[in-house]
């Protein structure tokens, strides 16, 4: 496994993180020397062509309208009758199904890695483009095959204006502040919410690394959910401090403040918030997809006796903590030896050896046979994802 980057051009980590990371774009020339594109652009479309593959087609002169967007599976005719320009090809989670990207997302583990989506990648061909827009998440654009020009606007929110007649929120009023044209090996770092028009000149493959980041909306609807199941029915408002009101009828800002302080309280709760937030950053992208590859619980013993190794479906998820010692796999909290977890978390495999003295681990009905009965944990030998096409 590739070790993360210490660098990002003449930039350390260190100092990325502090000055730039959800601050503000950075430029960084050949950050990758020698990078070359994992997927060519016709493999690219034949991964379209699967039913379990998220993908889609741009079209900035559609025939029904500007900025046509098409949803995949696509067939090979969708491809014959494309125009020789002016069209973009995405494919989501394109690091489920391509093994050599596992070491791309490795360079990146100075962000924690709970923290990363996916990678998608798009084939573009000459003047190809997804329009100006922006996104409400971290990402890292790296220039994987031929040429992008990318134009930076300066930062948007929701209240921005987007054309009508389109599926795509695309910026009605984008005023370039800054351009680039990047090759091969170059990326472009953009925080959140910044305005970016990326097009192609010839055709090209652009790589993105997004991270995740979930809502205040969903944060706040979630967690308080998962917290609430535990409060005892006891705990009700109260106002044992309370005066003569002036005013009978006013909330007053007391009131507010006492019911502030009491959610405050009832949020003392960092365990039961580590097992949600560990739950929620770890939720599979595809979890039907995952459960394509489940396995007979019986079989795993042989297998690793045999030699074998088990390993993270490329698919799934995995994070941990160390208080309380949890294991999370695909949106699940499993109880596990911290240092079982730890280590699983870093390498995606299990050999036999490392069960060793952790019989609680390899019982019936104990978590290998779950993570394999659900598909999280899948046999090496037969990783054969990137065989679809």
């Amino acid at each position: 496994m590739s070790a993360p980057l210490t660098h990002l051009g003449e930039i350390s980590v260190t100092d990325f993180l502090r000055d730039y990371w959800q601050k503000k774009p950075l430029l960084i020339r050949n950050a990758l020397p020698g990078y070359k594109s994992p997927i060519s652009g016709e493999e690219l479309a034949g991964m379209a062509l699967e039913e379990t593959v998220e993908s889609r087609l741009i079209e900035e002169h559609g025939i029904e309208s500007p900025w046509q967007l098409r949803s995949g599976p696509f067939n090979e005719q969708d491809f014959l009758t494309l125009p020789k320009s002016h069209w973009t090809l995405l494919v989501q989670a394109a690091d489920h199904w391509l093994p050599d990207l596992q070491a791309l997302k490795a360079q990146f583990r100075f962000i924690p890695d709970w923290r990363l989506d996916d990678i998608m990648i798009s084939y573009a061909a000459d003047q190809g483009s997804v329009g100006p827009h922006y996104d409400f998440y971290d990402v890292f654009l790296l220039q994987a095959e031929g040429k992008r020009r990318w134009h930076l606007g300066p930062k948007v929110d929701s209240q921005a204006a987007t054309l009508a007649n389109t599926k795509l929120k695309i910026l009605r009023d984008f005023t370039p502040q800054h351009s680039w044209l990047l090759e091969p090996g170059d990326i472009l770092y953009l925080p959140p919410q910044f305005g970016h028009w990326g097009i192609a000149e010839g055709p090209c493959t652009t790589i993105s690394v997004g991270f995740r980041a979930p809502s205040s909306r969903t944060i706040l609807e979630d967690l308080s959910a998962e917290l609430a199941l535990g409060l005892p029915e006891h705990l009700r408002y109260s106002d044992p401090d309370l005066t003569r009101p002036d005013n009978p009828f006013e909330i007053d800002s007391s009131s507010v403040q006492r019911v502030q302080q009491q959610l405050s309280d009832w949020l003392q709760q960092p365990q039961n918030i580590a097992q949600w937030f560990g739950a929620i950053m770890t939720e599979a992208k595809y979890p039907d997809v995952i459960a394509l590859d489940a396995n007979n619980a019986e079989d795993w013993r042989q297998q690793l006796n045999a030699g074998s190794q088990l390993m993270l479906n490329p698919g799934s998820r995995c994070a941990f903590c160390r208080d309380p010692q949890t294991l999370f796999i695909d949106g699940e909290s499993f109880p596990a030896p911290l240092q079982f977890a730890e280590v699983f978390c870093s390498t995606h495999t299990i050999s036999l050896d490392e069960l060793k003295g952790h019989p609680q681990l390899i019982k019936t009905n104990g978590l290998i046979d779950q993570l394999v009965a659900q598909g999280s944990l899948v046999y090496a030998e037969d990783d054969d994802h990137s065989g679809l096409y």
